[in-house]
């Protein structure tokens, strides 16, 4: 069976951001952490640039380069059927023809989707929100000339970045944010860094599109989420983070002479060759 094309993908993509039921994103790394992904059934993948760049020998916060970055993009997107949507954080530059090249650049490496925030890799200083509006537009437009309805999701790191003097203003600043990234383009809203309900019932009200949370240790229930209309939750770092406490723990424990037990609970050899099949 063919797969769909980038087109359909893209529609796919949107058609699953409904407010009060979350698509729950588990970011993936690297292709055999995309296919465990797609083989659970979840109907869609993002990536974590902070992941990719973690396996790549990279710090988090655009350090690796754009190229760098797709290059792992599109093997992923090989390796699955459903539509990926790409963590390229910034864009990779400041300016809109960074912004231009970066989302041209996605849909090269067959995503359909792209996170894209307005944090800057170094300071807390987000970045001017009018150029930032200009960049999203200048995406918007790439895609239309590749033929993809690209799904730009835009991020404003107000909160996560703790920028400002008051939760109150983050909370006004990301409202004014998310509103004028939707009216240039944006598909959805990314306000990560936030947590607590009233904050997350406030955003879905004030926010006329679809509104993605990032999952923390500290985020209502997936129930809860859907109660309060949230329509996208993002894992991001957080499934690699874990699945590396869990290599660092069994190292650990082979370094101070424990036993083999935990090998009892690792993918078999078959089944990791069978997300690849040879055809």
């Amino acid at each position: 069976m063919a797969k769909p094309s980038m087109s359909e993908k893209s529609e796919q993509l949107r058609a699953l951001h409904l407010t009060g039921h979350p698509l729950i994103l588990v970011n993936a790394w690297d292709a055999v952490s995309a296919r465990i992904i797609e083989e659970l059934g979840f109907p869609a993948i993002a990536t974590t640039s902070a992941g990719v760049a973690w396996v790549e020998g990279y710090a988090d916060g655009q350090r690796i380069s754009r190229d760098h970055m797709l290059a792992r993009v599109e093997r992923i997107a090989r390796a699955v059927r459903v539509p990926v949507t790409a963590d390229l954080e910034g864009g990779y530059g400041s300016t809109v023809q960074n912004a231009m090249q970066t989302a041209s650049g996605a849909i090269r490496a067959g995503a359909v989707g792209l996170n894209f925030e307005d944090g800057q890799a170094q300071g807390a200083a987000l970045i001017d929100m009018d150029r930032q509006i200009e960049r999203i537009g200048a995406m918007r437009s790439v895609a239309g000339e590749h033929g993809v309805n690209l799904v730009i999701n835009a991020r404003t790191d107000v909160f996560l970045a703790n920028v400002g003097s008051s939760d109150a203003w983050r909370l006004e600043e990301a409202i004014r944010r998310g509103n004028h990234y939707l009216k240039a383009g944006a598909d959805c809203i990314f306000v990560p860094g936030v947590s607590d309900e009233a904050t997350i019932a406030a955003l879905v009200s004030a926010i006329p599109g679809p509104l993605n949370i990032l999952a923390s240790a500290k985020a209502p229930s997936i129930d809860r989420l859907r109660a309060l209309g949230v329509a996208r939750v993002s894992v991001g770092s957080g499934a690699i983070g874990y699945a590396l406490a869990k290599f660092r723990n069994a190292a650990i424990l082979l370094r101070d002479g424990g036993s083999f037990d935990f090998l009892g609970e690792r993918m078999s050899h078959a089944d990791m060759d069978a997300l690849f099949p040879s055809d």
